[in-house]
């Protein structure tokens, strides 16, 4: 029962190990960078020697348990008078798996304590001159070639990341994931919320709209035509962006403007509101007359425009 517990740990932890590799080399291939076993194995190597140790406390925990057992058992065969020499002989005839675990703790038999005992006596308590594990010695060594090894990896080769690296790396990729979140998030956009966009392909975009959709009535070039001029600093329903969207999305019925908002999204009204603004101050060929009030941007207006701006510059 003990050999297969540790077998089945050992199993255990092997698949633990794969699949948090194959889970970092999924995560490092979406994010277009290239994984490196080695790189993982570093940086994951408390896990990995933390887990040996527990497999390998647990191991000796069973074999003590079973030695304490046995004892216990040729204790009582010899209080009803049976001969166990034979049997205990035949019992000790040890396993691969059980000379190796005597090899890797060289620990003393209850039996022969007495051997090692010291003098020291605190309170009762006795102490044993044991030997130090020959596997706690070999994990010992062993992470002081994992030292030199990882220093001359990352500090002499130069072949893996530094802190600072990797955390502009995940500085970048969390980045990209905003970015991913904010365009599903786009047509969440309204009349309270919208922005100018200065982006060409967003503008580009809008333009697409705006011929398919409102050439019809305010000509190709903004010009006019059933619908107002869209080149002049006359508006009849207000000239920021929060008055232009309002009105694609809402429409103005009482002069035959339809509302748009359920066969546009909220991101592609915000494309045609800011093309729109794009087109005042050009000269078209034969625009109509001015309509409505000249618009005069507020303060409020210029300081949105420059934060929009300067965002623009940042980005």
């Amino acid at each position: 029962m003990k050999t297969n517990i540790i077998k089945f740990s050992l199993t255990f932890l092997l698949l633990c190990i794969l699949g948090s590799a194959y889970a970092n080399d999924a995560g490092t291939a979406q994010a277009g960078t290239s994984s490196d076993w080695l790189s993982w194995i570093f940086e994951n190597l408390i896990l990995i020697v933390g887990a040996i140790a527990v497999i390998g406390a647990v191991g000796a925990i069973f074999n003590l348990n079973n030695q304490l057992m046995e004892l216990n058992r040729i204790r009582v065969l010899k209080e009803h008078g049976i001969e166990v020499a034979e049997k205990v002989a035949i019992q000790h005839k040890q396993s691969l798996w059980q000379r190796w675990y005597k090899d890797m703790t060289k620990a003393v038999p209850v039996e022969k304590e007495a051997d090692v005992m010291l003098d020291h006596n605190y309170d009762g308590i006795r102490e044993l001159d044991n030997i130090l594990p020959p596997w706690w010695v070999g994990m010992f060594y062993a992470t002081i070639i994992a030292g030199v090894v990882y220093f001359s990896y990352y500090h002499i080769a130069d072949k893996g990341l530094s802190s600072s690296e990797q955390y502009l790396v995940e500085v970048e990729e969390a980045e990209e994931e905003v970015k991913a979140y904010l365009a599903m998030q786009s047509d969440q956009v309204d009349e309270n919320t919208v922005v100018m966009l200065e982006d060409e392909n967003e503008l580009a975009l809008g333009a697409s709209i705006f011929i398919n959709k409102c050439a019809v009535c305010h000509g190709a070039e903004g010009e006019g035509g059933v619908g107002p001029n869209m080149t002049d600093n006359y508006f009849l329903h207000g000239g920021s962006i929060n008055d232009v969207f309002r009105t694609i999305k809402y429409g103005v019925p009482e002069k035959g403007m339809i509302s748009w908002k359920s066969q546009l999204r909220s991101s592609d009204m915000q494309r045609v509101a800011s093309y729109i603004l794009t087109l005042v101050g050009n000269t078209p060929a034969n625009p109509k007359a001015p309509e409505g009030e000249l618009y005069q941007p507020t303060e409020e207006d210029e300081a949105t425009e420059a934060a929009d701006d300067q965002l623009g510059m940042n980005e």
